[in-house]
């Protein structure tokens, strides 16, 4: 085999396997995105870089107690884990008795801390508050979804990769 030839057939198969290779799990040099999307007509409201092993959270005030709740969110393997919930007091919709592997504390100021939650979304849908803001906390930003996405808006949040 000629030089040419031989590079040629070299470089074609080292493209082969470059391509092969993307498409391997774990493989692909693309990063992993947060996606807020609205849940109804798919229009990206914003897209945040994440890595496996980060977390964010969205707090809000609890209409009938009127203290806030904060969810804790991991991404995990490309997925989004809901690992915690931080809240001051019971109503509706805020988690009474601890599932399997679930733990309560209290926290400093009176909170009480549902930690091992361990709990994977299949979808993630989250509707805009009217009355009290929904926040959403990344790294040490706060991102207010009200601002972000409107009243009402029903906020679809993926991790993606690409």
């Amino acid at each position: 085999m000629n030089g040419s030839r031989k590079f040629a057939t070299v470089a074609a198969a080292v493209m082969i396997f470059i391509t092969a290779a993307a498409f391997l799990p774990g493989c692909s040099s693309g990063r992993l995105h947060l996606v807020l999307s609205n849940a109804e007509n798919g229009q990206v409201y914003a897209d945040y870089p994440v890595e496996n092993g980060d977390t964010f959270s969205v707090e809000f005030v609890h209409s009938v107690n009127k203290s806030p709740v904060r969810d804790v969110y991991e991404i995990r393997e490309g997925e989004i884990y809901n690992i915690q919930c931080i809240y001051y007091g019971f109503g509706a919709g805020v988690e009474e008795v601890l599932g399997e592997g679930e733990t309560l504390s209290y926290g400093e100021n009176g909170e009480m801390i549902i930690s091992n939650i361990d709990n994977r979304l299949d979808h993630m849908v989250l509707a805009v508050g009217t009355i009290s803001d929904h926040t959403l906390y990344l790294d040490e930003e706060a991102i207010s979804l009200r601002d972000l996405c409107g009243r009402s808006s029903k906020v679809l949040f993926t991790c993606e990769q690409g």
